[in-house]
């Protein structure tokens, strides 16, 4: 199928990562502002089937370690074919892109991020036609219902720009019609696994109110997906009992997500950041992070450049809440799920939510609480933990109703402080190693007291120190 190819194509290169130091160009990602994917119904006549199209610079034109603007226009005609389809194809382009030997896919819509390797460059693949052509097979062949297809690349930064601020319109328009529904709704939720190749024990549970963690998948997508490809990636989770609809736990789900996750994950609120978080994968939108100093919650999303207000970037907490873990308060989250009313439902939604971008603040205003907007700190407000405290009391925030002081004992003050707290601790003791899983431990005090040899005068050092 790929003989004019000039690298290998097959599930073995999915997940591959391209590192800067065997980078030949990147596309798209966090240095390029307008770039989009995007597929688009059209009636046959509209297009040439099998044709692939480069607008801009193709790759061989390319300068070695730089980066460029991408769109990639995918549009596609059949009798079966329908608007409603255009997210769920639109999702495969990154599963497509990702069996190309030596050519990384990341993230979705106006959020894609390529790098092509040096050496699959040089064995010859130095233009989008061949990147074309893989997908041309593959949706043909993985989706018989589309009978023509149509790929454009555009790498003109002139001509990407209207095309951009269509294709987020696009998107807007898919996004609001998914928002009347309810999960009380529906006998039955969507997952998708497409991340697995990333995150092998992820599992993405798409609800009316809880879109997939990447933002390009809702529960019309998923159902539209599977009905029309019952054993892919995208299938149906059957929601069973509601044990807690606060935290947003059901049967199916913890059932489904058991299956999927080879019983790593046996238990999932789709509400709430702690206890048994929704995994997260790596093409998340964004992160809610908790930040225990103020008992809220703030939000980055990936676009952000700058340290966030725990002094921590966007690319840092990413490395701790992806890889399909749950990591109690780091929440990857998409964001369409930040407009849903069942957003952290269980945790307080926007009542908990101390600190956001100004950007990412203006972009949900409609969504957050008029009460509560103007007491959310951006990094146009305050710089350090410190700050933001003193900004949410000045502000009234609700969250500062939760600052309840510790009393002090009569035997005089103890202050109890969690010590550890994390996904996986790994302990090493007699030659075994364990793993203690969601652990979060606390203690009155902690003392630290080295262990040294014996004092030369042989007396005792005094080293201890009690905190």
């Amino acid at each position: 199928m790929f003989e004019t190819i000039p690298v290998e194509v097959g599930l073995i290169h999915e997940g591959e990562r391209v590192r800067k130091n065997d980078l030949q160009v990147e596309l798209g990602g966090p240095s390029e502002k307008e770039k989009f994917e995007i597929v688009r119904v059209r009636q046959p006549e509209e297009i040439e089937d099998g044709a692939i199209r480069i607008i801009g610079p193709d790759i061989s034109g390319m300068e070695e370690g730089k980066h460029y603007p991408i769109g990639i226009l995918v549009e596609i005609a059949g009798k079966k074919v329908e608007p409603d389809l255009e997210g769920v194809v639109e999702r495969r382009i990154h599963e497509y892109s990702n069996y190309i030997e030596g050519f990384m896919h990341l993230n979705q819509r106006y959020d894609i991020w390529i790098r092509l390797s040096k050496k699959s460059f040089k064995k010859g693949l130095d233009s989008f036609r061949f990147i074309g052509q893989v997908m041309h097979e593959l949706f043909r062949n993985e989706l018989p219902i589309i009978e023509k297809i149509q790929i454009s690349f555009i790498t003109d930064p002139e001509k990407i720009k209207p095309l951009y601020e269509e294709a987020l319109r696009t998107y807007e328009a898919r996004d609001a019609r998914a928002r009347g529904l309810s999960d009380q709704d529906v006998d039955t939720f969507y997952g998708c696994a497409l991340c697995q190749s990333f995150a092998p024990t992820h599992v993405c549970v798409i609800t009316p109110q809880r879109y997939a963690n990447c933002g390009a998948i809702s529960w019309f997508d998923g159902r539209a997906a599977a009905g029309i490809d019952p054993k892919g990636p995208i299938y149906a989770i059957e929601k069973g009992e509601c044990l807690d609809p606060d935290k947003g736990e059901y049967t199916g789900v913890n059932e489904s997500a058991r299956k999927r996750s080879m019983g790593e994950v046996s238990r999932i609120y789709l509400y709430s950041a702690f206890g048994y978080p929704h995994t997260s994968c790596g093409c998340f939108e964004g992160i809610a992070f908790y930040i225990p100093e103020v008992d809220g919650f703030g939000i980055v999303l990936r676009g952000f450049g700058a340290l966030t207000v725990n002094g921590l970037a966007f690319s840092t907490m990413a490395d701790s809440t992806a890889g399909g873990r749950q990591v109690e308060g780091f929440h990857g989250i998409s964001i369409e799920y930040m407009r849903s009313k069942k957003f952290m439902h269980a945790d307080g939604g926007y009542d908990r939510v101390v600190w956001m971008p100004h950007e990412t603040r203006e972009r949900l205003k409609e969504f957050i609480p008029e009460e509560v907007y103007e007491a959310i700190a951006t990094e146009k407000d305050v710089a350090t933990v410190a700050e933001l405290k003193t900004f949410l009391q000045e502000h009234h925030h609700p969250v500062v109703q939760r600052w309840v002081a510790v009393p002090e004992p009569e035997s005089g003050p103890v202050r109890q402080m969690t010590v550890i707290s994390g996904a996986d601790i790994p302990l090493t003791s007699g030659g075994f190693r364990i793993i203690l899983k969601n652990a979060r431990i606390t203690a009155e005090s902690v003392i630290i007291q080295p262990i040294r040899p014996p004092h030369p005068s042989g007396g005792e050092h005094s080293a201890e120190k009690k905190y």
